[in-house]
């Protein structure tokens, strides 16, 4: 499900987001959304295989072979992925799914053109919210009040001001 509120509550409380796919290339589509919500207070996991075999960082943040991985090294600074934000082809989906569940993420997002009704079904029964076929820096701009500044409409009609997260 993907109603308003439940974008505003995902956005609100996952705060720490493992992007999957994070490409270290400045013009690829997750780098400029990680490097957007990394800008907004958010806590950006780089995992991708390849920058992580060499040692690399991504957006100044150490890269990781893989979900579980990640989980493992945050657990022992006492931190927890909260968000697994999906750059991957649908049909690449169904493992991360798996990990997503293991490490007791709360959400799984799959960004824009990415949807995999059988692993969101698996995702949803395991307790996860799933977003399928969207952008977490759109959704945010759209919600939080930075879509609208560029006169975008955000097909959000409201008299109150969004509340805006602390960050």
């Amino acid at each position: 499900m993907s109603d308003i509120q439940t974008l505003r509550n995902v956005l609100a409380q996952c705060r720490t987001l493992a992007v999957v796919g994070l490409s270290p290339q400045w013009h690829r589509p997750s780098f400029f959304a990680a490097k957007y919500m990394q800008s907004h207070g958010y806590r950006i996991v780089p995992v991708n295989p390849i920058v992580a075999r060499e040692g690399g960082e991504i957006l100044g943040e150490r890269c990781f072979a893989s979900v579980t991985e990640a989980a493992a090294a945050l657990a022992v600074q006492g931190l927890r992925i909260d968000m697994v934000d999906c750059f991957r082809k649908s049909e690449d989906i169904p493992p991360i799914v798996d990990e997503a569940i293991a490490i007791g993420a709360h959400c799984l997002w799959l960004q824009l053109g990415i949807r995999n009704e059988a692993v969101a079904a698996q995702a949803r029964a395991a307790g996860l919210t799933v977003i399928e076929d969207r952008c977490v820096k759109i959704e945010h701009a759209r919600l939080f009040g930075g879509l609208n500044w560029a006169g975008v409409n955000t097909r959000v009609i409201s008299a109150k001001r969004p509340h805006v997260l602390p960050y």
